[in-house]
């Protein structure tokens, strides 16, 4: 009976868990539709039962309410659209004393319960956008009251609130947020916006935050992921492309190399055009730079390259002089302003980072290896040449100078952690970068520790931020260009009929003086070569640098709008740099010692910043006023005790030491300065309605430089307007966002030291005072920079985003050497005088969209154009001495070879001429003997090659994301200018370039279009001594696709929610498109004004392959 009792009820039983199931369904879905519902009413004149009735309409809530309680409430006007239903019930119920209770699916409309002061409480909170960056000026109120506040400069808000009121965020642009007072005292909220608005908050100059509505000039923010996911140990070399009107040229000294990095075009004939570099507000002082260019090849690195990427958060790039202002004499070159991480509120965050990158040679010139060692067509006559006969198959012996080049290895590994409760903030970070060039025995190691704590006090109006860190770093045999001591030198010039697998057993022992000795049998030729692993393992050159820098900053808010802060730093660094070349190297380097040569420098740099600011930001009604007043003092000091000679002839060879040098020719040198700046400073923005900013800045330098000057101080002033359009009238529905704005400012360049008093040099070879300074200058002034800008920023169809900026910048009393004649006490004479132009436009454009919530495409152009140009050079400018006015309108700075810079009014700073040709007919036919050989004429009128400066640059960046796959890429252009290449002179001179093997193919060489001239008479003539450089100039134009990614993310659900892993395929210079030159025309051998565009053995930019690991736990 029980069995069939079971079988008679199935049905029953299923009809049962139908209805239990349906029951449950209906809950659920009323609770998943109280989180989702919308309420829209637009409508005027309604009552307050009229509106609660379309929401019990359009919620499907049951709504429940006193009628006799709301009847005689005032009629209200409503412009709800698809507003939370929360939202909507406080907006409708606002000031009638009733409040709204959920439960389930049914509303109750309660009368609001009376505050009484008992309850109220004091809360405090933060609040971000959807980026998680502070939202300045966001309008806080407690309903039904007037009691209200507004967020400060970090989004931090203060206000007194009942217990159970609702308390509203409001701001232009963002949907409204509200909270519910419980018994909680934080509050933290995020905004979102109605459209996808420009970032609202920028760091600024001085660490000062703004918002980006309210700038009057261009400034661009590149987060810490664009800096880390294809990682370079030199981090500014990742900007590259990611920011417009920023040109940035990697060091051709491989991994640490110092970049040169330009901004707005070159603006002075003698002092540095490179940015400044700023580190939460507080600019620093970039020791290092420069680099060997013609005969030393020491390669260099610099201060902003110790800076470990994984400690920085973002990075806000002020092309522009108005927006670096508030640096007064630092800023007419602009700045990149570095903004280090911090701890965060709530548990322990850690990240482990590892990448293995793997480098090869990127570009090459074109060699030969099928004529051998040798002169006229013979195998004798030369043992450096290779201008001898035709090899044949068995005696060829197929060298590539490639096969040198090792591949290149760099592991950078790095741990950060993170944790904070509301009171109290962490960050610690460790890091390595461990390096292995392509050239042999090159390496390059740093090691970085950062510890950063921040503490509130005071009921959270105290904040103390405290951070250190501690940087090791070495590398050895940097090499970027130059004849002495590279060894591609020997590697690319080496004699195509000799063996190079004998060379590679680079020293021999010599029984004769018992040590081993270098094994070079091809000689030195004029290039002073050597054995190229004897360059590599026996003239070595070493640095050792240790560097801590130490920062606190201390604020206090006064009130709610106002606050006052001051911070230090201190930043200094000691380093030993060696240099070891072993006995047998040549001569010609060891200053004529057969027993070796050492030299030994000890620098030490020092850095110490403090300033003190006032900070006002406060709402009149519908102006707004942040005010920010100042001062600050910042001391720089260089000290450095170095010797330097050969090991004398009767000391012990390969014995590194000061005492065993030749006192004879030993030389002792003594370099110290110190330089320091006192300023007061001050901005004020005033703003009307959220749409409207008037912008005001000043700054007043004393520096230590004007020293016995007359003038003892300069003011810096700049002025700007911004104008958000479209919160003033109406636009079409496809100008989600626009404003325009307009700067100017004049600010100054960092001044030279010592123009202003006599400095006498001591001679190392006499050892003695040299008798003769320049002449002083009596009234100096700063190489000031009056700029102007105009841009426009605009939001389309809520996806693309538009910027344009145009700059016209003229720099006035340029202070430079004339080269002129002065009297006999002096050895030279400054003149501060003429100005250099630069003129050009900024533009980016960006789309972002994301589909279904799982693919999204980010895609980003950059163009930028500068034209340099010198409007006047010398002009009528009273001889400081004879009184007599001076006119000159040409000036040779410098250059390799016969190439030289020389400047022309009319002209631009990278104008590259030469004065030396071939010797010419009436005609312009070139003359050839009759014995066939050809006549070198120099001295001759300037003949203009080009501009090193490049027209435009370009990028193009994409980015591909779906269900945790990322694919990355950017494409970056040049377009314009030249690029002139002595080494392919020398591989022409030497017979081991490409094109000298087929011109002997040929028979010789066509000239005038009708004379056949013996090939290595050719090359001869026009590549000895550098070469002529009309022969060996190329198109600077290039187009490479600079940056890939490939990577996937593992989601912390598959790994127990224990941590998320990133893994990533990454690529740098993996593709050049297009290029003329025989070497990259990107790459630069020193940070200095007139080394770019030449290449004299420069060391080749790497393609760039690795693997990238990432542990959030």
């Amino acid at each position: 009976m029980l069995h069939t009792y079971t079988l008679q009820n199935d049905k029953k039983v299923k009809g049962i868990r139908f209805v239990l199931f349906f029951c449950m369904f209906m809950i659920q879905t009323t609770a998943f539709a109280q989180n989702g519902v919308q309420i829209t009413i637009q409508k005027e004149n309604v009552t307050v039962i009229e509106a609660l009735k379309i929401v019990e309409k359009q919620s499907k809530f049951s709504v429940g309410y006193n009628d006799s309680q709301l009847n005689d409430k005032p009629a209200i006007n409503l412009n709800l659209a698809k507003v939370e239903l929360e939202k909507a019930l406080s907006i409708i119920l606002k000031g009638t004393g009733f409040t709204y209770e959920i439960k389930g699916s049914y509303i109750k409309i309660i009368p609001q319960a009376k505050t009484v002061s008992t309850t109220t409480k004091q809360i405090t909170g933060r609040v971000v956008d959807e980026k998680n960056e502070p939202l300045i000026g966001v309008n806080i109120q407690v309903e039904g009251t007037n009691t209200g506040a507004i967020t400060d400069l970090n989004g931090e808000y203060s206000i007194k609130a009942p217990l159970n009121s609702v308390v509203s965020f409001t701001y232009i642009g963002y949907t409204s947020s509200y909270i519910k007072v419980t018994d909680k005292n934080v509050y933290n909220v995020q905004m979102f916006a109605n459209v996808e608005e420009l970032k609202e908050v920028v760091v600024t100059a001085l660490g000062i935050k703004r918002e980006q509505k309210a700038l009057s000039y261009n400034v661009q923010q590149v987060k810490s992921d664009q800096l880390t996911e294809v990682k370079d140990a030199n981090f500014i070399n990742s900007l590259n492309g990611k920011a417009a009107g920023v040109v940035i040229n990697s060091s051709s000294s491989g991994v640490g190399g110092a970049s040169k990095v330009v901004m707005r075009g070159s603006k002075s004939i003698e002092q540095s055009s490179n940015a400044l570099y700023v580190i939460d507000g507080i600019p620093m002082f970039n020791f290092g730079g420069g680099g060997g260019m013609e005969n030393g090849s020491q390669g260099v690195t610099e201060s902003i390259a110790d800076i470990n990427p994984d400690d920085i958060e973002s990075i806000s790039v002020l092309t522009g002089a108005a927006a670096a202002a508030l640096y007064g004499s630092n800023a007419a070159n602009g700045a990149i302003v570095i903004n280090t991480k911090r701890g965060k509120v709530g548990k322990l965050q850690v990240s482990v980072s590892s990448n293995t990158d793997f480098s090869k040679p990127f570009v090459l010139p074109h060699f030969q290896n099928r004529y051998g060692t040798g002169s006229r067509g013979k195998a004798d006559g030369s043992t450096t040449l290779s201008w001898g006969a035709l090899l044949n198959d068995a005696s060829r012996r197929g060298y590539e100078p490639s096969d040198f080049f090792d591949t290149g290895t760099t592991y950078t590994n790095s741990v950060t952690l993170s944790t904070g409760t509301d009171k109290n903030q962490t960050f610690f970070s460790a890091a390595s970068v461990n390096s292995e060039g392509i050239v042999p025995n090159n390496r390059y190691n740093r090691f970085n520790f950062t510890f950063r704590n921040t503490t509130n006090f005071l009921n959270d109006r105290m904040k103390l931020d405290v951070g250190a860190s501690y940087i090791i770093q070495n590398d050895r045999n940097m090499t970027n260009q130059g004849a002495y001591s590279n060894p591609i030198v020997p590697v690319y010039l080496f004699p195509r009929g000799d063996d190079f697998s004998l060379v590679k057993v680079f020293e021999r022992w010599d029984p004769a003086r018992k040590i081993k000795t270098m094994y070079w049998p091809q000689g030195g030729g004029d290039l002073r070569m050597q054995n190229p692993y004897w360059i590599a393992y026996r003239n070595l050159r070493t640095n050792y640098k240790k560097r801590y820098m130490l920062s606190a900053s201390l604020s206090y808010d006064i009130t709610n709008w106002l606050n006052i802060s001051g911070r230090v730093r201190v930043d200094n660094s000691s380093t030993k740099s060696e240099q070891k070349l072993y006995a047998s190297s040549n001569t010609t380097l060891t200053e004529g010692s057969s027993q070796g040569f050492y030299s030994i420098g000890k620098p030490d740099e020092s850095q110490v910043y403090a300033d003190v600011l006032a900070n006002l930001n406060k709402r009149f009604g519908d102006f707004s006023l942040v005010v920010n007043v100042g001062a600050s003092i910042v001391d720089n000091k260089y000290d450095e005790l170095s010797y330097r000679g050969p090991i004398r002839a009767n000391g012990i060879p390969n014995v590194f030491n000061v005492f065993d040098l030749d006192n004879t020719q030993k030389k002792a040198r003594q370099d110290e300065w110190e330089e320091q700046t006192q300023s007061i400073f001050a901005s004020a923005e005033l703003g009307w309605k959220s749409m409207l900013y008037l912008t005001l800045t000043g700054r007043n330098d004393w520096a230590s430089q004007l020293a016995n000057s007359s003038s003892t101080c300069f003011f810096y002033p700049s002025v700007g307007l911004s104008a958000v359009i479209s919160e003033m009238v109406k636009l079409p529905s496809a100008i989600d966002y626009l404003k325009v704005r307009g700067s100017f400012s004049s600010v100054g360049m960092p001044y030279p030291r010592n123009l202003t008093s006599p400095t006498y040099e001591y001679d190392e070879t006499t050892q003695t005072w040299k008798p003769k300074t320049h002449y002083p200058i009596g009234d100096l002034k700063p190489e000031r920079t009056d700029s102007w800008e105009l841009g426009l920023d605009m939001r389309l169809f809520k996806d693309f985003n538009f910027g344009l900026s145009w700059y016209l910048a003229n720099t006035f009393n340029q202070t430079f050497d004339p080269k002129i004649s002065v009297s006999s006490g002096y050895t030279t004479i400054y003149l501060q005088t003429g100005y250099v132009r630069n003129q050009g436009v900024e533009l980016s454009l960006g789309y972002g969209h994301t589909w279904k919530k799982d693919f999204r495409w980010q895609t980003n152009f950059t163009l930028s154009h500068n034209k340099n140009k010198i409007i006047e050079l010398v002009k009528d400018y009273i001889h400081p001495e004879t009184g007599e006015p001076i006119n000159k309108g040409r000036l040779d700075v410098g250059g390799l070879g016969k190439a030289r810079f020389i400047l022309k009014t009319g002209g631009s700073l990278g104008d590259l001429y030469t004065q030396s040709d071939l010797k010419r007919d009436d005609n312009g036919m070139v003359e050839i003997s009759p014995a066939g050989s050809l006549i070198t004429v120099n001295n001759l009128p300037d003949i203009k090659l080009g501009s090193v400066f490049p027209k435009c640059n370009l990028a193009w960046s994409n980015q591909f994301l779906w269900k945790g796959f990322s694919i990355s890429a950017l494409l970056s252009a040049r377009i314009g200018g030249i690029v002139y290449s002595a080494t392919a002179a020398a591989m022409d001179q030497y017979g081991v370039s490409e094109r000298s093997a087929i011109a002997r193919d040929n028979g010789g060489m066509l000239v005038n279009g009708r004379n056949r001239v013996d090939a290595q008479t050719w090359y001869t003539a026009i590549g000895s001594q550098s070469g002529l450089p009309q022969y060996y100039t190329y198109s600077a134009t290039n187009v490479r696709l600079q940056e890939a990614t490939i990577g996937y993310t593992f989601p912390r659900k598959w790994l127990h929610n224990v941590c998320d892993i990133q893994l990533s395929v990454v690529g740098r210079n993996l593709w050049m498109i297009y290029n003329k030159a025989p070497f990259d025309p990107e790459a630069v051998a020193t940070t200095g004004n007139y080394y770019q565009g030449i290449d004299f053995f420069m060391l080749p930019s790497t393609r760039n392959i690795g693997l990238n690991v990432k542990i959030n736990f």
